[in-house]
């Protein structure tokens, strides 16, 4: 077991400009590969940014031309924003790397915390990040509790489906109350010289219509919620901090780097 440390960089009237924690998170990662410095996660709030990752679309991009940071992580676009607690995990990875197993730790420490505070989410296959699962296709609801007699991102056209041309009823900001998947705690991250950088970011309390200009995560079936909207309470950041790190170091501090066993098929 290794040395791991929290950074808390900055929130609410302190919180931290998107290119100045990306700079702090290079220099801390090139210490960290020079052993000058132990496994750091990086703790913070930022104020509202669009940031892309490599695989994001052009068309998944604010239609109104609101700028975006194109950002060297896996993933696709997001939204980062006041409510919302961003961890930046840099930790020093054994050989082999293994990249999948180090995102599954992320996603059991912030489906940790939610469990904490009541809300029960998971993983979804394929879908990177923590969810919560909506009711089964045939039993959601449309907004107002309306049913939908016909969902076009169901279709065979789903790929083309653009909720920002067809009004509300579709937004991702709005999946809680059609009863759908909705993402609680985006995930993306990149590992450099067998160094992570990049992490997630926990919906605790942001204004989640923030998502409605962008196709979150390239995802068009599904939405965005948070810890508040789930609990109908608002829950603070000071509230999650403390738990966060703690699970995080649970999860992170005292794992076992080394990389997934994987099973061969039989000849």
């Amino acid at each position: 077991m290794s040395e791991f440390r929290f950074v808390r960089m900055g929130f609410g009237a302190d919180m931290v400009e998107y290119q100045v924690a990306w700079d702090e998170q290079r220099r801390v990662h090139a210490a960290r590969f020079a052993d000058e410095v132990p496994d750091t996660c990086l703790l913070l709030e930022h104020p509202p940014v669009y940031t892309a990752g490599r695989r994001t679309a052009p068309e998944e991009r604010p239609l109104d031309g609101t700028p975006v940071i194109d950002v060297d992580r896996g993933g696709k676009i997001t939204w980062h924003g006041p409510g919302q607690l961003v961890g930046y995990p840099i930790q020093k990875l054994p050989r082999p790397v293994d990249v999948v197993a180090h995102l599954r730790r992320l996603e059991d420490a912030m489906i940790a915390v939610c469990a904490e505070f009541g809300v029960t989410a998971a993983r979804v296959e394929g879908r990177a990040g923590v969810w919560v699962l909506g009711d089964p296709i045939g039993e959601r609801t449309g907004l107002g509790g309306l049913s939908l007699d016909f969902d076009p991102r169901l279709s065979s056209e789903d790929e083309e489906f653009d909720h920002r041309l067809v009004g509300p009823e579709y937004a991702p900001s709005n999946a809680g109350q059609r009863h759908e998947d909705r993402k609680i705690c985006a995930m993306g991250i990149r590992v450099a010289k067998g160094v992570t950088m990049h992490g997630f970011a926990l919906n605790v309390n942001p204004d989640t219509s923030n998502f409605d200009k962008i196709i979150p995560c390239g995802i068009r079936d599904a939405g965005v919620t948070s810890l508040s909207y789930e609990l109908g309470r608002t829950v603070t950041m000071d509230e999650v901090l403390p738990v966060a790190e703690r699970h995080l170091q649970d999860v992170l501090g005292n794992a076992d780097l080394k990389p997934r066993a994987v099973e061969k098929a039989s000849a």
